[in-house]
């Protein structure tokens, strides 16, 4: 036994074959194999898989632009864990189709503007799968990954929520938001002592919150809220390009997915509320309250059609919708602020700091929004005046094109994608198309790496660039708050340039792009903040 511990024994070790059986060579070579240790058993599986691996790499690779080698078995993997803007740019710039693979996961890059639109129209070909992991984050049945007609008529019956008549129900609640925050601005740069202070992740808990009382209004406490915008930076954290295969405890994802719950059950706890008192005859202020409002109303149409009593009197939504349980709201409404949260910080902390560097842009945004307000610098806005604000609306057009909040969109191919001629995107790869490059298009926009609100404003930006402008993506999975996003945006960044001044404290890191999910400013945006004075 002892013996048997300390070595190792070929299983070949007793073959014996009759002498002259068989070739010299042959024989040599199970001669080799019966004796080899374990050692040089290990060596040689371990050289066929990395052998496997690479065969495998470049067949998939095929004639598309990606490294001549593959790193054995995970592939850049360390530096997608630190992914820099540089990098992605020059991805883009390497050709039209480009690849990198990460441990089992191929990875087709379309840089430019009709291979991205080929991509986000083809669901024939692929779906979305948003980043490799995400799935164990949001649910592996969530809305945003089902499939064909199943996701249209998910879809539709999400559509009634950003109507511009929901739109309006849910400006006070978001203007009762910026109010609390810029207060809290000004208190913070006293707090510094005048000092600049980098203010990217008070933006972020900021959008976290105007999110969070748009989707859930009131319904959460304030305590929650806060716990949320503080710990949803974990989720962005866990969402990399391309992760481990799988959640291991206290790792990024984990800590992620753990926060992904948390908020979850958080907004479980306000469909409930939201369900009784919406039943009781409440006015909708929320997104939460409007789809719930839908739902009944559906309920007591089906049933008085059923029962073949009379409809007058009823609203008959369109289309008709079934009860969803309170963790089923919960799970969508957290989609919802999964696909508007780093974006709107994103847009957010640039356009604080763009503006305070472009006091002429900032002017003219502060003479609009004090018009259309007739000289009352705290005074609420409708609907149709916020869409009268051309030029703000204009500002931030051209904000999301210049600095846009979602680089790539991550899909898989369902079957074999052939996205050109010469390349097929082989079934289970991720294929992601950049939004960017179609972004900085020189033939649609004249000196596109300057921000110019003017090509948005008097320019022919909008008609020229209609096939580039993939902000909010195209075809079935195109963003279906887009609409909400802008004008969310322009109230933010109207109602604060007349109630406030503040200064960008540049260092030689403000223009330099960090990524973090989406984009940032290196230094993350330093600012001091005064109160304006009319």
């Amino acid at each position: 036994m002892a013996a048997n511990a300390t070595s190792f024994s070929s299983p070949l070790a007793d073959f014996k074959l009759a002498a002259g059986n068989l070739p010299p060579q042959v024989d040599y070579v199970l001669d080799t194999i019966a004796n080899a240790t374990a050692m040089q058993w290990t060596f040689t599986l371990l050289a066929i898989a990395v052998a496997y691996d690479q065969i495998s790499y470049f067949m998939q690779k095929g004639s598309i632009v990606g490294p001549a080698f593959k790193l054995p078995f995970m592939g850049p993997f360390l530096e997608s864990l630190n992914p820099k803007f540089e990098e992605y740019l020059e991805k883009w710039q390497s050709g039209p189709l480009s690849c990198v693979s990460i441990f089992h996961k191929f990875v087709v890059i379309a840089s430019t503007r009709d291979l991205a639109r080929k991509v986000f129209n083809s669901p024939t070909y692929v779906k979305p799968c948003v980043v490799d992991i995400a799935t164990k984050i949001l649910g592996e049945d969530s809305w945003v990954f089902l499939d064909g007609k199943a996701h249209v008529d998910y879809r539709k019956g999400l559509n009634g929520l950003f109507t511009r008549r929901a739109l309006e129900c849910y400006l006070p609640g978001q203007e009762a938001v910026y109010k609390q925050y810029f207060a809290r601005f000004l208190q913070i740069t006293k707090d510094a002592g005048g000092k600049p202070v980098p203010f990217m992740h008070e933006f972020r808990e900021l959008m976290c919150t105007v999110s969070l009382r748009t989707f859930a209004g009131y319904y959460m406490p304030d305590s929650a809220c806060k716990k949320i915008s503080d710990d949803y930076y974990l989720v962005t954290a866990a969402l990399d390009l391309v992760n481990f295969p799988i959640i291991i405890p206290y790792t990024r994802t984990w800590y992620g997915q753990r926060a992904a719950r948390m908020v979850m059950d958080e907004l479980a706890k306000c469909a409930a509320k939201s369900k009784v008192r919406m039943a009781a005859g409440g006015d909708i202020t929320c997104i939460m309250d409007a789809w719930i409002k839908d739902m009944i109303d559906s309920k007591k149409w089906i049933e008085a059609t059923e029962k073949g009593l009379s409809t007058e009197g009823l609203v008959k939504p369109s289309p008709l919708l079934r009860d969803f349980s309170d963790m089923e709201i919960s799970r969508t409404l957290f989609t919802f602020l999964f696909a508007s949260q780093d974006a709107t910080s994103s847009a957010a902390t640039n356009l604080f700091q763009v503006l305070a560097n472009r006091p002429d842009v900032l002017d003219r945004v502060r003479e609009e929004n004090y018009r259309v307000r007739n000289g009352d610098i705290h005074a609420p806005v409708n609907l149709d005046q916020l869409e009268s604000m051309t030029y703000t609306r204009a500002v931030v057009r051209e904000l999301l094109r210049w600095r846009p909040p979602v680089l790539m969109v991550p899909y898989k191919a369902k079957k074999s994608f052939p996205v050109t001629d010469s390349y097929t995107v082989p079934k289970g790869a991720m294929i992601i198309p950049t939004t960017y490059m179609a972004l900085r298009d020189p033939e649609v926009y004249e000196n596109p790496d300057e921000f110019d609100p003017e090509r948005y404003y008097t320019g022919d930006a909008e008609e020229k660039g209609a096939k580039n402008y993939l902000v909010f993506g195209t075809g079935p999975h195109y963003c279906l708050g887009q609409h909400y996003a802008q004008l969310n945006l322009a109230l933010m960044i109207g109602k604060a340039s007349i109630q406030l001044d503040w200064k960008h404290h540049a260092t030689p890191d403000s223009d330099v792009i960090k990524v973090f999910a989406t984009i940032f400013p290196k230094d993350d945006c330093p600012l001091t903040f005064e109160e304006r004075k009319w």
